[in-house]
């Protein structure tokens, strides 16, 4: 039997910075909602900084998919990442440029890895 990947950390923000000496993030702007002046709206740019643990070792495909209504949400992100193993904590950092919100109200984000769900969260977009 192999562990669930677990979420340690989930955060949307305006960038990420990488020491490049110790390795260490600095997480810069930290935000849960956007504001639209008018719609459609397009935010310009943000980060989804995510943290796993006990991923099986291996490759695997991460899936990151949005929109107002949960049920049918819009792939934004589909790549794979590697894992040294599930004592190896893995930060993922998906840069996301000039997302479209035609409107204000509750966006739903799904997080799936390998085709199953690991997180559903949501952004609040007010006008």
């Amino acid at each position: 039997m192999h562990s669930k990947p677990q979420v340690l950390a989930w955060l949307t923000c305006d960038g990420v910075h990488v020491d490049p000496g110790s390795g260490k993030h600095t997480i810069l702007g930290v935000f849960s909602n956007i504001r639209g002046r008018q719609f459609p709206f397009a935010h310009p740019f943000m980060v989804w900084f995510l943290t796993l643990s006990d991923v099986p070792t291996g490759q695997h495909q991460i899936k990151i998919s949005m929109g107002l209504d949960a049920t049918q949400p819009k792939p934004l992100i589909d790549r794979t990442f590697d894992s040294q193993g599930p004592l190896h904590r893995i930060n993922l950092i998906s840069e996301i440029r000039n997302l479209v919100f035609p409107q204000p109200g509750e966006y739903s984000i799904l997080i799936e890895i390998d085709d199953e769900p690991l997180l559903a969260t949501n952004i609040t977009v007010t006008s």
